[in-house]
């Protein structure tokens, strides 16, 4: 049954990304509580809520590092729900982490062109049979990663391992991770935690060259609110697992229960 529920398609032209009623539960607790929302092709969301108010569950949840308990998740019209990682990159969303995830001991180069493992189709036999399609799947690898580390000033940090790098160059070879995935859609937690304004200064730029140039929709969570207000599309607020707000930067500047919530009253 849960296998025909992931290849069922619901007809339409609806949102790119939609979350229907979506709940998550830990035990007793409520980490998200009817989720409901949808996301826009092309445009740039972002999700703001206080510490605990379940913005990094949101994305975990899309991108099947969580399953949810009920509701259903839909890209493109079709239900993502509980499917694994891996399969939800391979529709075309990719993720950046709160917490670096990248493999430290490699270059900038060698990061990139591991995200690009799942679309390699060659294995030991085939790359002995057929060597020619496994050296075009690797310059086609090398081509797309290559426009990655231009497209992101990386180059003269391109051959460097990660580990030693700043961690704000770090972020930067993170998003060009996901890039890598080529994803019509990238759901980035807290890209610029962390950094000096110069940092947040080419993070926000790179983020909006991805959303301008690539035409990639962006889901972003964030708490520099300046950041949020100047460049979002839209926002949605949660507090404790539920949405409580949604709408364009200047209502929700506006809304008097997400300064209570999250903005602070004066």
């Amino acid at each position: 049954m849960g296998s025909f529920m992931q290849e069922m398609t619901r007809p339409g032209n609806g949102p790119i990304l939609r979350c229907e009623s979506v709940g998550l539960t830990f035990g007793s607790v409520n980490a998200l509580s009817n989720m409901s929302f949808d996301v826009k092709k092309g445009e740039i969301l972002s999700i703001i809520g206080p510490n605990g108010a379940g913005k990094t569950s949101v994305i975990n949840t899309i991108t099947g590092f969580y399953r949810p308990t009920r509701g259903q998740i839909y890209f493109k019209d079709r239900i993502i729900s509980g499917l694994p990682p891996h399969k939800v990159c391979a529709q075309g969303i990719s993720r950046t982490f709160q917490n670096i995830e990248l493999f430290s001991g490699l270059t900038v180069l060698e990061n990139l062109l591991a995200a690009r493992h799942i679309y390699l189709k060659s294995n030991i036999l085939s790359c002995s049979l057929y060597y020619g399609f496994a050296q075009r799947e690797e310059i086609e690898a090398r081509r797309i990663v290559e426009d990655i580390i231009d497209f992101l000033e990386m180059e003269a940090i391109r051959k460097q391992e990660v580990g030693v790098l700043p961690y704000g160059q770090r972020k930067r070879v993170e998003l060009g991770r996901a890039l890598a995935l080529e994803p019509e859609v990238i759901l980035l937690d807290e890209p610029t935690a962390g950094m000096n304004v110069e940092e947040k200064e080419d993070m926000v730029r790179f983020v909006l060259d991805v959303n301008e140039e690539r035409g990639t929709t962006i889901v972003l969570i964030e708490h520099d609110m300046d950041i949020v207000m100047d460049i979002s599309d839209r926002i949605i607020v949660f507090d404790f697992g539920v949405k409580i707000a949604e709408g364009l930067p200047e209502e929700i500047k506006a809304n008097k229960r997400v300064v209570k919530a999250y903005l602070g009253e004066k």
